[in-house]
């Protein structure tokens, strides 16, 4: 019954859903329309804001290339094929590899959304090894897993009220900080870790198609050598000269590169010896750099590696300015704080929380970053929980003010599930050499959706903190 309503679902998101560049197109059109509808803001306003927020993720982009490349690269050295291999030994039938590819999503993305990569990367190598998979269902149990990431020790909302001197305390919205105990480390929280490595499997367990027909891998390959490709070693031979060249020495000098990368090693322990498991973007970038680096051996086998890994990562590269571009228009004028007031003008003791969860996933929509989000609407939800809590304990209200975090928070991270912007992180390892689309994933997230949103609903307003 379920994986029947999950294949209707998924038939209609392919019907009408269009690509992921159609997507932000639209979306542009309309974030532009409303902020002329309910803000002040002239079409001159708007089209300046549009222009300038056009290149505010340009570094973020450039983190995500990098963690994408970087972690595809080490895909690509024999040390790793030889352990997926070894994998493979015991994770051999599609049901394992569903279980194995969520419960490793969930778990990776509690360390950093950035290390989904691996995961990604992992589940193509198992679908090119394990018969019967159903290879937009796989993509779509990578994707969701990734949700757990909120929750974990990269939740951007989170550390923001730990850190010192953020924009709340400096606007004088908050007088202190928030210690993370009262959100990552709350009940609340532990039990939507839950969610995500527990009941996420055992659902999407309960959706997995029935028919796995032309949607294997293998099936979905537009040519089919591409799994027949050299590997990386037998391509940088194919370079050699004939004779013997100072130019063939460096290019495959395992001295030069090993060098390089103990150096890197050496690094990577200071750093975290200085700083505690304090994971960042660039510190994950440069992990996976320089693993890749130690494992492929020569710097030639290494560039090898890194053209394959960049061959299909256009859609970040000119989709994520139009993004940055709604944001713009949502941050000059005005648009988010509307959408927040009008939401938290419902406002109650009881139902405040719930509140702030949909406005997260509401403006998630036209901001897809947390902490972009939470800039835009946190502080406005902030001052609402205050004066519910007039009255109360100083602790009660940072328990009232973390709740409200988090749920944003949460809401943020669902809604991902019904827009493809993140899906973007994933498509150029798992989608690469075939003809998928964003439309031929998103129908399988339509139940797990109006699940968790109930569940999460529910956790949200009645669990104790």
């Amino acid at each position: 019954m379920i994986s029947t309503l999950g294949k209707i679902f998924t038939d209609l998101f392919i019907r009408y859903m269009p690509s992921a560049y159609v997507f932000a197109l639209l979306l542009t059109l309309f974030t532009g329309f409303m902020a002329l509808i309910w803000t002040d803001a002239s079409l001159m306003n708007v089209l300046s804001g549009w222009y300038d927020g056009f290149w505010s993720l340009l570094a973020f982009g450039m983190q995500i290339i990098l963690v994408i490349v970087t972690a595809y690269s080490i895909a690509q050295s024999d040390p790793v094929a030889k352990g997926i291999n070894w994998i493979a030994r015991f994770i051999n039938t599609p049901g394992q590899v569903y279980l194995f590819v969520l419960i490793s999503s969930a778990l990776f993305s509690l360390i950093s959304f950035g290390m989904i990569v691996i995961v990604a990367i992992l589940a193509r190598e198992l679908a090119i090894r394990v018969k019967g998979l159903n290879y937009p269902f796989l993509i779509a149990c990578v994707y969701f897993g990734m949700g757990s990431w909120v929750a974990g020790a990269s939740s951007s909302i989170a550390l923001l009220l730990n850190t010192e001197d953020n924009f709340l305390i400096e606007a004088g919205i908050l007088s202190e900080l928030i210690p993370t105990a009262y959100t990552l480390g709350s009940s609340l929280n532990l039990v939507m870790i839950l969610l995500f490595v527990v009941v996420s499997p055992l659902l999407f367990f309960t959706l997995i198609p029935k028919n796995s027909k032309e949607k294997e891998l293998s099936d979905l390959l537009i040519l089919d050598d591409l799994q027949k490709e050299s590997s990386v070693k037998e391509e940088a031979d194919s370079y050699k000269l004939p004779f013997k060249a100072v130019s063939d020495i460096l290019n495959n000098s395992a001295f030069l590169q090993i060098t390089i990368s103990i150096f890197g090693f050496i690094y990577i322990g200071h750093y975290f010896y200085q700083n505690g498991f304090d994971l960042n973007f660039n510190i994950i970038i440069f992990m996976f750099l320089i693993l890749g680096l130690f494992l492929h051996k020569t710097p030639l086998r290494y560039s090898i590696s890194m053209k394959r890994s960049s061959s299909n990562i256009s859609g970040i590269l000119f989709q994520y300015p139009f993004y940055a571009g709604i944001m713009g228009i949502m941050f000059s004028t005005g648009l988010g704080d509307k959408i927040g007031e009008i939401q938290t003008s419902f406002a109650t003791l009881t139902n405040y929380p719930f509140l702030a969860y949909v406005s997260g996933g509401l403006v998630n929509f036209a901001i897809p970053s947390a902490g972009g989000e939470f800039a835009v609407i946190g502080p406005g939800i902030i001052n609402v929980v205050q004066d519910l809590a007039a009255g109360l304990s100083e602790s009660e209200v940072t328990a009232m003010i973390a709740r409200a975090s988090m749920a944003i928070a949460y809401g943020e991270s669902l809604s991902n599930a019904l827009q493809p912007f993140y899906l973007l992180i994933i498509f150029p390892v798992m989608a690469a050499g075939t003809k998928l689309q964003a439309r031929d994933v998103m129908g399988y997230f339509v139940i797990p959706f109006i699940l968790f949103f109930i569940i999460q609903s529910l956790l949200l307003v009645y669990m104790p903190l």
